[in-house]
């Protein structure tokens, strides 16, 4: 006579609830990894308008950029928007503000914004500093970079988490 072989009840629910505990760590922690994703296509985005606010500043020595109304007094495109971005803009003088929507698959994200300021060195080097970004305002004050117009302050509508936040901007 032959013996039937297979997995008891107890050793079924033991692999259920191993299961329940390692998706349980795991869902949170995917869903962290994705908001953070999304939020750093702000940070790549604002590269370019970076970029232009620091060649136009060098070849003029003007931080003003007169009456700054946007993206367009700086020569590029006046709409940048992403996936998950809803637009980059330069507010004010050296102050560019990324705005997040679009396509954000967390509702957490929609509707918030990162700022990123304009420092410069004592050789005319333009530096940013995002958001408050209270380690960056702690490195700033051992070095001798002083702000262009504006002064790093938190954002209008700032991110629910810090923990989203890209490294530089907490």
């Amino acid at each position: 006579m032959k013996k039937q072989q297979g997995f008891t009840l107890i050793e079924l629910m033991i692999v259920v609830a191993i299961i329940g505990i390692l998706a349980a760590v795991a869902i949170p922690a995917y869903q962290n990894y994705t908001i953070r994703a999304q939020v750093s296509e702000g940070t790549s985005l604002v590269s370019g308008v970076e970029t232009a606010y620091a060649e136009t500043y060098a070849a003029t020595g003007n931080s003003a950029l007169g009456s700054v109304s946007g993206n367009g007094d700086l020569g590029i495109t006046s709409s940048i928007q992403g996936t998950y971005v809803s637009e980059v803009s330069m507010t004010a003088p050296g102050e560019i503000d990324v705005y997040y929507g679009g396509s954000a698959v967390n509702q957490a994200i929609n509707g918030s914004n990162i700022s990123f300021f304009a420092y410069k060195s004592q050789n005319g080097d333009i530096t940013w500093v995002c958001n408050d970004g209270t380690s960056a305002q702690n490195a700033l004050k051992n070095t001798n970079l002083t702000a262009i117009n504006t002064v790093a302050k938190n954002p209008a509508n700032p991110m629910p988490n810090n923990s989203y936040l890209p490294v530089i901007c907490r």
